[in-house]
């Protein structure tokens, strides 16, 4: 059966993903990021991929592979103007390997990756054929999309809800960091938070169905100020975000009707959100290795759009 290699080199991680017989296998290193800092600049990012693309794709099992197709996120989202130097990486060594193997090389959004990932790890890539709702909740983007079947793209999504402020991944981060958690701060956050026993009646700042989420860092910062313990504000942390992110949903489904609930992006990965929303909706996530940035919904895409088995 046919192989094929996928490769997406978002803002922090450098990843690539071989699909063989169905199955992925993935290899991916986050940029460094130094202590204390919140992010990298795009040209530090960009460098950093560079080097750390040979040693990614160094791991893969490679050799013997009879590579059929590449995929690569050229973008961050399935939006007009979207851009970022970073994908810039991926796209060289992408066009590079297709063209010396001989084979297509189809193009995608990191969104698109992330949405992929999620229905392959959750075993639903049948929603493929079908409309659904899917959430990309990461640093970058916190929106909800409405994803329909497109045969030149695989799928088309039309974002319906976002946040109007900050990403949900942001404010992860931040109060992460005022609790000097190391970058990027969701694992440790979700530690700290596991070992609290507090639980905050949280009011969501909704809007229809787009969110703000500029008030959690602020909150946080004032309850680490009044001695308030460190879970406590982790805690408060992702019951704001699952306040938040609750109330878009149940806005989307009134809108919308009874469509499949699919959550991506690298805040999904978080098990306090995912339990409560598998809980009530019904929602499908993806694993935590298929939430955080990785390549394997950039080469399941890449199958789909070649006519190869996913």
């Amino acid at each position: 059966m046919p192989d094929v290699l996928g490769i997406d080199t978002s803002n922090y991680t450098t990843s690539a993903a071989l699909l063989s017989g169905g199955a992925v296998t993935q290899s991916k290193k986050l940029l460094p990021v130094k202590k204390g800092e919140l992010g990298l600049r795009q040209s530090d990012a960009v460098f950093h991929h560079v080097c750390q693309l040979p040693q990614v794709l160094g791991v893969l099992p490679l050799s013997g592979a009879k590579i059929a197709a590449v995929g690569v996120s050229d973008r961050p989202r399935s939006a007009e103007g979207s851009y970022m130097p970073c994908f810039l990486a991926g796209v060289s060594a992408a066009c590079a390997a297709a063209d010396a193997l001989g084979v297509p090389l189809f193009r995608f959004s990191h969104q698109a990756g992330h949405i992929a990932a999620a229905l392959y790890s959750a075993g639903k890539l049948e929603l493929l054929g079908r409309e659904f709702l899917a959430f990309h909740v990461s640093g970058g983007t916190t929106e909800a999309v409405l994803v329909r079947p497109d045969p030149g793209a695989v799928f088309e999504v039309r974002p319906v809800a976002r946040s109007l402020d900050l990403k949900a991944g942001q404010a992860v981060d931040r109060v992460g960091g005022m609790l000097g958690l190391p970058f990027p701060a969701g694992p440790a956050l979700e530690k700290l938070a596991q070992r609290s026993r507090a639980r905050f009646s949280v009011r969501p700042v909704l809007k229809g169905a787009d969110c703000s989420l500029s008030g959690i860092e602020n909150q946080c910062a004032a309850m680490k100020a009044r001695g308030r313990p460190k879970e406590d504000v982790a805690a408060f942390c992702l019951q704001s975000l699952l306040a938040a992110l609750d109330g878009m949903a149940g806005a989307l489904l009134l809108r919308f009707g009874g469509l499949p609930l699919v959550f991506a992006g690298g805040v999904a990965s978080d098990g306090i959100l995912r339990r409560a929303l598998e809980e009530k909706y019904g929602a499908f996530f993806a694993a935590p290795e298929y939430s955080a940035d990785n390549a394997a919904g950039i080469a399941v895409l890449a199958a789909v759009k070649g006519g190869i088995a996913a």
